[in-house]
């Protein structure tokens, strides 16, 4: 898909007719991009970062642009059946913390991209990046302040660049880390979570609850913005080198430092690593893949657990692309047979 035709797609159902700034925008040289930046940004110390400026590009959307849910909403699995709101299929982001479980789907996150909350007294950030499938949760605690975190309209090797409101600092999502600012160099707790079918987390969690739209009505939440976008060649806005032995847009499960191709473990359905267990079982629709999320391809569920002493623990893992593991993790251990 071109250029054009995607931000067209991502911002277009704002309801607006589309400014040609926006898309003259992501073809500015950086030194303009960096004027525009401080002018945007007057909080932002430039001075510090850990990147270099100029991988950072323009998604299109300015600075809350994709605007974060604060104040999120929820009904219970009951009532979410009861509406029939969501696909069996459809993927959610699914934990769980102190008993308090809790499923954020796609299909809302794919216009948001983070969700301020708060789960069994845990101050977290929900993320998720659609360029990368990229679905992290976070521990929004950094040393004494609790952090809430909204989306620059920035990205990095195609990777959403979120800010923190209490300093505006520019942090990488794949890693949780910030990249730009007083707090640069500063890490993110990554919290297990799954990327799961909605059939799936119901059944783990029938006592749980939902994220619901946060009544924005000018989002067609449902419908995949990025259509045919994890079948393409190549990623979007990505300036970065790709992997040698494995297609650029392959799933791959990231576990830290490690990756495994997700065709891999399609094949085989488990596979044990060290004190790892990763598994694969069909039942999970793309979210980048149909017109609408629910009538997506079916890419399976994934499950990444640690063997311990009282059993098997859920670990963070993420299923993204390979040109995104290659960005991130270059000196990473790829398992792909």
């Amino acid at each position: 898909m071109s250029l054009r035709k995607f931000v067209i797609s991502r911002l277009q159902p704002l309801g607006s007719a589309l400014p040609a700034v926006v898309l003259l925008t992501v073809a500015l040289p950086v030194a303009a991009l960096a004027n525009r930046w401080e002018a945007a940004w007057p909080k932002t110390d430039f001075s510090l970062h850990s990147v270099p400026l100029e991988e950072i590009v323009s998604g299109g959307p300015g600075k809350d642009g994709i605007p974060s849910i604060d104040a999120p909403s929820f009904v219970s699995v009951a009532e979410m059946h009861a509406r029939g709101a969501l696909a069996p299929q459809e993927p959610v982001i699914g934990f769980a913390v102190e008993g308090d479980a809790r499923a954020y789907p796609l299909r809302i996150l794919t216009w948001h991209e983070i969700v301020n909350d708060e789960v069994g007294g845990l101050p977290v950030a929900v993320t998720y990046c659609p360029l990368c499938n990229s679905a992290v949760v976070f521990d929004r605690r950094l040393g004494d302040r609790i952090l809430e975190f909204g989306v620059t309209g920035n990205l990095r090797h195609s990777d959403m660049v979120m800010y923190d409101r209490n300093t505006e600092s520019w942090w990488q999502q794949f890693l949780g880390e910030a990249v730009v600012g007083e707090l640069t160099g500063s890490r993110l707790k990554a919290i297990p979570a799954r990327l799961e079918s909605w059939e799936r987390f119901s059944a783990r969690h029938a006592d749980g609850k939902v994220l619901m739209p946060n009544g924005d009505v000018r989002r067609p939440y449902g419908v995949n913005p990025y259509r045919g976008y994890d079948s393409s060649a190549e990623p979007f806005l990505y300036r970065g080198d790709y992997p040698k032995d494995i297609a650029p847009m392959t799933r791959v499960v990231a576990v830290g430092t490690q990756a495994w191709s997700l065709p891999l473990l399609r094949d085989k359905g488990r596979i044990e690593s060290g004190d790892l267990v990763l598994t694969w079982e069909a039942g999970q629709s793309s979210a980048l893949d149909g017109g609408t999320i629910a009538e997506g391809r079916d890419v399976g569920n994934v499950v990444v657990q640690r063997k311990t002493e009282s059993g098997l623990a859920d670990v963070p893992y993420d299923v993204t692309f390979a040109f995104v593991f290659h960005a991130f993790q270059p000196e990473g251990t790829w398992h792909l047979k």
